[in-house]
């Protein structure tokens, strides 16, 4: 699939797409044992050259000098059995029990183009939301959405990485479980159909950019390509396509989550007749009518047309772009997204701001490490329930240890989130934290802490 989604289509880039779909169809799948990482995260300041191409009116908008929130690598989250990578992106503005967004990248692709290329992160700016970037390292840059490992719940491959990387940002920032998400583009897209497919319980909606439906692309000679699927000619009732997302998962009689459709009339990688075949699929899974309960078009060229419901939040809601190929992403759909998800200024409100915060920090220090203690007085007149204080380490500072929260990431500026028991704040009352800090020479403390994003005095 084509590394050009979501930029500007150059003819140098429709010969390497061509070439490109020509190799791919000789690719066998390869998952490589996952290696040891690293015991702390990585920042990562630059994406990397890649992703110079993708630095289009979809970049993430919000000016470098003024947003301290960066993308971050994680290392051991969980089982990842395919050795996927993990970036996140925590919004400076992140609310007490956010919402998670898991956007994942097209094939040839990397979590850092996608955050680079892409305009969640801007967006969980804005919202308040926490943006996890899967990526692969297996040659191909394609996820796994082929093999009968990453069609069935727990069955191994990429999708059990990524939920594991859920997982950890759920124990980590203490999200709602209730508001995941997920949304990718072409080959991310088809992952995004596999995890709304492979775990139900876990994610609430998702966005599908240029994809296939779950079960498309399965093959049984561990070959990452299918061609029948690709070019359109893969059909099912309806039921079929549903029974093929119930099997990942027997058993399971909860509800299940909504899905967004999106495809472009002239795809030439990923046929347009996968898209009719994805809402046979999704509208069978959601058990409402083939028969749309509403049609318009929100842009010129646009078809949207929603199922079972009239309005934003609708169970299957698709959007068909007449005269667009692959590479269909523009500006402004992200958006459209976030209101398919309810998490935009539809959705959940960020938490309310406290009235004022007072922080005291004292440190006792050795030659390579030190323990720090924390106060934090609410100084304002109402509870604060819920609250995340945020604050930058000095230069050659990691976190080893910690107490009272959760700190993430370990180095560099670090959100510490609530434990469960001290969540609320009256007013006049006060919690102490704590965590314990190697060094490089720098024993100081942190200069200044932002509680919920306003601004504390430091004593």
């Amino acid at each position: 699939m084509s590394s050009s989604i979501g930029r500007p289509l150059r003819p140098a880039l429709g010969a390497l797409l061509t070439a490109l779909v020509s190799l791919l169809t000789a690719v066998l799948l390869t998952a490589p044992q996952a290696s040891a990482a690293p015991a702390a995260p990585v920042r990562v300041s630059a994406a990397p050259a890649e992703t110079a191409l993708a630095r289009t009116a979809l970049a993430k908008t919000a000016p470098a000098e003024t947003a301290a929130a960066a993308l971050t690598e994680v290392t051991n989250f969980g089982t990842n059995p395919s050795n996927l990578q993990m970036y996140l992106y925590v919004p400076d503005s992140v609310t007490a029990h956010p919402a998670v967004l898991v956007a994942v990248h097209y094939c040839t692709g990397s979590g850092p183009a996608m955050y680079s290329g892409t305009e969640y992160a801007a967006l969980a700016d804005r919202y308040g939301f926490i943006v996890v970037y899967p990526s692969v390292t297996r040659a191909s840059k394609c996820f796994d959405v082929s093999s009968p490992q990453a069609l069935s719940r727990g069955g191994g491959s990429d999708p059990v990485g990524i939920k594991s990387m859920v997982d950890w940002v759920t124990r980590t920032y203490g999200a709602d479980t209730s508001r995941i998400f997920a949304t990718g583009i072409s080959s991310g897209a088809m992952m995004t159909n596999v995890l709304l497919g492979d775990y139900p319980d876990v994610f609430a909606a998702g966005a599908a950019f240029a994809g296939v439906p779950f079960g498309c692309f399965a093959t049984t000679d561990g070959s990452e390509w299918n061609s029948a699927c690709a070019n359109g000619t893969v059909t099912h009732t309806p039921q079929e396509w549903g029974n093929l997302v119930r099997a990942a998962y027997p058993g399971y009689t909860g509800p299940r989550p909504r899905m967004q459709l999106w495809h472009g009339t002239e795809d030439a990688t990923l046929r347009y007749p996968n898209f009719g075949e994805g809402i046979k699929q999704w509208t069978n899974v959601l058990g409402v009518s083939q028969t749309s309960a509403a049609t318009d078009s929100p842009q010129a060229g646009w078809t949207r047309t929603r199922y079972g419901a009239t309005g934003d939040q609708a169970p299957v809601e698709s959007i068909s772009l007449q005269g667009v190929g692959h590479n269909l992403v523009t500006g402004g759909m992200a958006a459209r997204v976030l209101t398919f998800f309810g998490l935009d200024s539809t959705g959940p409100a960020p938490q309310p701001q406290p009235g004022g915060c007072r922080v005291a920090v004292t440190t006792s220090a050795w030659n390579t490490g030190l323990t720090a203690s924390v106060t934090l007085t609410n100084t304002g007149t109402t509870s604060v329930n819920g609250w995340q204080l945020s604050f930058t380490l000095p230069s050659g500072q990691t976190i080893t240890n910690g107490w009272g929260a959760t700190y993430a990431p370990t180095t560099g500026t670090v959100t510490a989130t609530n434990a469960a028991y001290n969540g609320t704040i009256a007013p006049g009352a006060a919690v102490t934290i704590g965590y314990q800090a190697g060094h490089s020479g720098n024993s100081g403390t942190p200069a200044a802490f932002t509680l919920n994003g306003t601004a504390c005095t430091v004593t």
